[in-house]
């Protein structure tokens, strides 16, 4: 009771009522303290008012209780609830009844409240942080080290819980209302936009029921970012432990990226869902998951960027060194003990490939994370390992512009260009972040446990990448690969290949990065000098002809894997050197040209490192000695363009001057690439006319390619960290792969005499690499 209030102690009587409650104060305007106050608070105002009885009975004056209520400031009302806070949030000792129970006529003893000490406050907040939810024995520890009651520590942290809680949806509202925001006013602009819109025509005012092109953009895009608020509303909700509300996705907007990946024909394919695959395809079955699966999908991947982040970090003892010293090797016991959840047990029969590589690499943070999130640009990058991929659902793009928070459900296959290593499918969800310090991270971790097949050969525990920016446009790139596969249908001359890691690992993702970034570094340049003879100089013909070398090189890398859209079929030899083929319709596809073709490939093992057969390969001046199509004629490389510092990183136009007069109008397409994991040298048939097209910076799109070449790999006994190549380092996995047009005529039934001459092709082939490298390495 605040001082200066006097009370007669006539007038009380008329202030209590029977129950206890306090009299007089309905009628007053200024506060209703019997409706506004709970029944615990008005009973410590009762107790208060009791309390000053002996100076109330003094009677210095007449009052009535309404100029109690008057005179009572609101500072004191304040005063009284922090007062019945206090009782609440520190430690209570009750001397006497309280509350009904205690005698009418009897003055109530006062309560004695007690505060959490400092030291007691900073051992729970300490403890907090560690364990937010002890259970009965850490709470009757904790009690016992600080001097409390077991209940006290309990309600502390329950208080504790509720703040942080408060906080957490305090801090998520302000970001969605700012977001909010933003839309908003982004939609006022359109609206005015469309309210001043002219005819293009006239320039007067559109008339009603006529709607532009433009105005056409500007509801298409209002009613984008009206879904995109929905679903970061949704997200947003999700984290604070409200219910999910079903939001319709936006499908990926990325562009369908032209696979040959058909059964039974070419052409062109209408989308990435679409007609693309061949009867049997497992990658048909991934479906998109359900609206019940998406909270799942999310917790999920947030989880599995934790776990990313911190193998990327960590050292011994969850990552030992290996027997050679030069990079190390994940412990499963430790990875079992440090991340006991996840995506459950290793199934029985699958092997565990886990490693961690990072290199420095020259393009910006931004560039990278886009290719990552991009199924286009990502599975064109890393052709070589990705033979398809496509996004099902789209489960967010990422807030303020950029994919951070972005979620997409994807399906992909991953390959080694050999038919004889099968292809890892795998149905994940990929999630990006950007983390506090301005690390960029993209992680994939499987949905396999939502999808009911049986066939499941791979799973992706958390794998993916850390971006940090460096200056000068670099980016440092920390790359995670961690898999549990069922390797037992790997051919037994690439079984080291795949156990060393150099197959599916992190060091071929980085060492794949590292060159397409120097490829498209060197797309990009400017200064080309002008003094060496045959370097194209032309900035349009070098895109132009370096845009129709890399659909030359997918169309290669996809055609040549065990990729489960393909049916082999094994012609003859025994092992390793049986020649597979495959045949395939071309029809209505600008790039390549129509009628019946025929692949042929087969793998085999040379006792040459691998940079030799590259270097042997890849020069036009002994192309002469394997390639039985140039009729021994001299090959003369015309133009060029550079793709890397390694000099075998090129693109070259070669001409074949052979005394057969119909073959002087064909030049040669080639590429040659390669880095510490894998080497191609891919080359196609162009006729001159296209390529005077594509020089000055024509569309390449419509130069028809069938491409032919070789995928060289280590054996896999070299060192882990040591560069493929190197003399003494082990031998070499060779893959030649021809396509042949047989006939012209795409209804035209395929002869065994057209078979017949292509495995006589690719065997005499195979016959003269292996006597003319034997040759050198003798």
């Amino acid at each position: 009771m605040p001082a200066g209030i006097m009370i007669p102690a006539t007038h009380m009587p008329s202030m209590m009522g029977r129950n206890g409650n306090v009299a007089g104060y309905g009628s007053s305007s200024g506060l209703s303290l019997g409706q506004k106050l709970k029944n615990h608070k008005l009973r410590n105002l009762k107790r208060s008012v009791e309390m000053f009885q002996p100076n109330l009975m003094d009677g210095v004056g007449q009052l009535h209780p309404l100029d109690m209520t008057q005179n009572t400031s609101e500072s004191d009302l304040v005063r009284l609830r922090d007062d019945d806070f206090d009782s609440k949030s520190g430690s209570e000792n009750h001397e006497g009844a309280s509350g009904d129970d205690q005698d009418p006529n009897q003055r109530p003893k006062k309560k004695r409240y007690h505060r959490h000490t400092q030291h007691q406050i900073q051992e729970m907040e300490a403890f907090f942080k560690e364990c937010p939810h002890p259970d009965d024995k850490q709470r009757k520890e904790l009690s016992r080290e600080l001097g409390l009651e077991p209940l006290q520590v309990k309600f502390w942290f329950q208080n504790k819980r509720t703040q942080m809680k408060t906080q957490h949806e305090r801090h998520e509202n302000t970001q969605l209302r700012t977001d909010n925001d933003k839309l908003r006013n982004e939609n006022l602009r359109y609206r005015e936009a469309l309210n001043n819109a002219s005819c293009p025509n006239c320039g007067g005012p559109t008339a009603i029921g006529e709607m532009s092109f433009d105005e056409h953009q500007l509801r298409l895009e209002n009613a984008r970012l009206r879904e995109e608020i929905d679903r970061i509303s949704a997200i947003a909700a999700k984290y604070v432990g409200k219910p999910v509300v079903n939001y319709p996705l936006i499908p990926s907007p990325v562009p369908t990226r032209p696979l040959d990946l058909g059964v039974g024909n070419f052409g062109a394919q209408p989308g990435l869902g679409g007609d693309m695959y061949g009867a049997g395809d497992l990658l048909r079955s991934f479906n998109g998951p359900t609206e019940a699966d998406k909270p799942m999908i999310i917790e999920l991947a947030v989880a599995a960027m934790e776990e990313l982040f911190r193998m990327a970090q960590m050292g011994e003892p969850l990552w030992l060194p290996s027997l050679d010293g030069t990079t190390t090797e994940l412990s499963e016991d430790e990875y079992i003990r440090t991340f006991p959840r996840g995506i459950g047990p290793k199934p029985a029969g699958f092997k565990c490939e886990a490693s961690r590589e990072t290199a420095v690499v020259i393009m910006n943070h931004i560039s990278l994370v886009e290719i990552l999130m991009d199924v286009n640009q990502w599975s064109t990058v890393f052709s070589g390992i990705v033979s398809r991929a496509m996004t099902l659902e789209v489960l967010s793009t990422g807030v303020a512009g950029n994919y951070n928070g972005a979620f997409q459900v994807m399906t992909a296959e991953f390959q080694v260009p050999s038919p004889l290593v099968p292809t890892r499918e795998s149905y994940f969800v990929r999630y990006c972040k950007q983390h506090a310090d301005g690390t960029w991270a993209v992680v994939d971790v499987s949905l396999d446990n939502l999808r009911p097949s049986p066939v499941v050969r791979c799973r992706r525990r958390p794998s993916g990448c850390l971006i940090q920016e460096m200056p000068n446009g670099y980016s440092k790139v920390t790359w995670v690969e961690h898999v549990e596969v069922d390797d037992r249908g790997v051919h037994h001359i690439y079984k080291q290949l795949v156990n060393s890691g150099l197959a599916f690992g992190a060091k071929r993702w980085v060492a794949t990065l590292d060159r397409q970034c120097e490829r498209l570094a060197s797309a990009m340049a400017t200064n080309i000098p002008t003094g060496e003879v045959g370097v194209i100089t032309n900035q349009d013909g070098r895109k132009s002809m370096l845009k129709l070398a890399e659909r030359m090189v997918i169309s290669f890398c996809a055609g040549v894997s065990a990729s489960t859209a393909h049916t082999w079929t094994t012609l003859s030899g025994s092992g390793a050197d049986d020649v597979r083929v495959m045949t395939r319709k071309s029809v209505d596809d600008p790039g390549r040209p129509p009628g019946i073709v025929l692949s042929a490939a087969t793998s085999f093992w040379l006792p040459v490192p691998p940079k030799r057969v590259f270097d042997f390969l890849r020069d036009e001046n002994s192309r002469s000695e394997w390639d039985i199509l140039s009729n021994g004629g001299v090959v003369q490389e015309m133009a060029h363009i550079a793709n890397g510092q390694d000099t075998g990183n090129c693109v070259s136009l070669l001409r074949v001057n052979s005394a057969n007069s119909s073959q002087s109008n064909m030049l040669i397409l080639q590429e040659s690439c390669t880095d510490s994991t894998a080497s191609f040298v891919i080359y196609a048939p162009v006729d001159v006319v296209a390529m005077n097209m594509v020089l000055n910076g024509g569309d390449p799109d419509y130069v028809a390619l069938l491409p032919s070449g070789f995928a060289i790999l280590p054996d896999g006994t070299t060192s882990h960290g040591g560069v493929i190549g190197e003399v003494g380092s082990g031998g070499s996995l060779l893959t030649v792969a021809f396509q042949i047009l047989v006939d012209s005529i795409p209804t035209a039934k395929l002869s065994l005499g057209s078979v017949a001459t292509v495995n006589n092709l690719i065997a005499c082939t195979v016959e003269r690499i292996k006597a003319a490298v034997s040759c050198e390495n003798a």
